[in-house]
């Protein structure tokens, strides 16, 4: 489908601009302390609203609107919504005719495009009214470049090995220590599995298909995949990404992940159709939000593990992963409108009582801690790992650049070349910042 990365969109965009924002202060006592932010107009107010999502998170969304609209009778609340397929095609369509929709469902791949051309609201400037004290640090400030908050994080995931302990147990294989496993240690047990099963259940699924992983791995070893000064530039080293392949290509042709051809027809058939989900593989790479998904799929206990690490899981490499963001249009007319309505999606405990974790585990920590008693046992699991992995949880890392939303196509075609022989790990490496480098830098002019 068509991305909104590109340059000539952008630059036909050159009149949206950061709306002007008023400061106000409201009255108060002599003792109080002034609230900052817009102020609420005392006319009727309509809010656009636009999200992606399915038939189940379409329903639940609109129960949230309802919900808000009967507490501000002042405030309609009118939903835009669509699959991610069209998503961003009709969001880029609505902003070119200057008709961005006042708030916003935002990806992490998108957020710094959006922003970087004058789209997104500084949420900033709406003070005390939106209120951002339970969110950690590491995990707010994958919504802020350059030191400005563009983004509310919705939900977080980490990263995670799956491992199917009913596979493990029948073919007489301990379930391995996470908290110490290193990338050796997966390597030699996914071999283990394949060759005590008789190659009927292959060690582990493959990786190298998105950015998750490889930024796992570049994290690990004292890395990022882009500037941490928010510029433009891709700094991961050609050396350390070959690394990477090497890995992968070594273990696959030693019989612990599938054979290259099988990985890349599971690869594009979904979810369902994985070697984890199938229950053919006992490990498998995968977000922590996917585990209720794959439980059902496979019918066999599935727990994520911690990535495995090349020092025994000392350094803070892990991060949490916003599921998305909620944004608002620097064109709105109504700042303190949308203020309220995105201070009740992201802090009230009554939208958390019908989100529950749809759209991941909350972000805000006492949301969360108010929610997980709600949760079913799954989710409640995942809870529990999030919190487990804190201790390595590191500063959230540099956020994608304009442009970087084609890293998905641009990792996946080079794990395939690797795998099949077509380029060397080596290669592969200069060839991905080459190409990652020359949409960041498509994406600037």
């Amino acid at each position: 489908m068509r991305r909104t990365t590109t340059a000539p969109r952008w630059l036909l965009l050159t009149s949206v601009g950061a709306a002007t924002m008023l400061t106000l202060t409201a009255c108060a006592g002599p003792t109080e302390t002034p609230a900052t932010g817009p102020t609420l107009s005392d006319e009727p107010v309509t809010l656009s609203f636009t999200w992606w999502g399915n038939d189940v998170r379409h329903g639940i969304t609109e129960e949230l609107i309802a919900a808000f609209e009967a507490e501000n009778e002042n405030i309609t609340i009118e939903p835009q919504y669509t699959d991610w397929a069209g998503y961003w095609d009709k969001l880029a369509t609505t902003v070119a005719a200057g008709d961005a929709p006042d708030i916003i469902q935002m990806d992490e791949k998108q957020l710094s495009t959006y922003a970087a051309n004058g789209v997104l609201l500084d949420l900033g400037t709406l003070g005390d009214q939106l209120p951002t004290g339970d969110f950690p640090e590491a995990v707010l400030g994958t919504g802020a470049l350059d030191g400005t908050q563009y983004g509310i994080p919705v939900g977080i995931n980490s990263y995670t090995y799956m491992a199917n302990v009913d596979v493990l147990d029948s073919l007489g294989i301990e379930l391995p220590d996470d908290e110490t496993w290193s990338w050796d240690d997966l390597n030699e047990i996914a071999e283990e599995v394949t060759a005590a099963s008789g190659g009927a259940v292959v060690g582990s699924q493959s990786w190298g298909f998105e950015d998750g992983g490889l930024n796992n791995w570049l994290r690990q070893h004292g890395e990022s995949l882009y500037a941490e000064d928010g510029s433009p530039e891709v700094t991961a080293s050609a050396k350390t990404l070959a690394a990477w392949w090497q890995n992968l290509l070594d273990v696959t042709e030693a019989g612990g992940t599938p054979d290259p051809s099988a990985t890349i027809e599971r690869e594009s058939a979904g979810l369902a159709e994985s070697f984890t989900a199938t229950n053919q593989s006992a490990f498998g790479p995968w977000w922590s939000n996917q585990v209720a998904a794959l439980r059902e799929a496979s019918g066999q206990n599935l727990v994520p593990l911690m990535v495995p690490t090349p020092d025994e899981g000392e350094s803070a490499a892990a991060y949490y992963k916003p599921s998305m963001f909620w944004s608002a249009s620097a064109k709105t007319e109504h700042p303190a409108e949308v203020a309220l309505f995105l201070d009740f999606l992201s802090n009230s405990e009554e939208a958390a009582d019908l989100l529950l974790a749809e759209r991941g585990v909350p972000a805000n920590e006492k949301i969360r801690e108010y929610i997980t008693p709600k949760l079913d046992e799954v989710n409640q699991e995942v809870v529990d790992f999030l919190d487990e992995i804190a201790p390595r949880v590191g500063d959230a890392p540099p956020a994608t650049p304009p442009g970087g939303g084609a890293i998905e196509t641009i990792i996946d075609q080079h794990t395939q070349r690797v795998l099949f022989g077509e380029q060397t790990p080596e290669d592969a490496a200069e060839s991905f910042i080459a190409e990652l480098q020359q949409a960041l830098d498509d994406a600037a002019i």
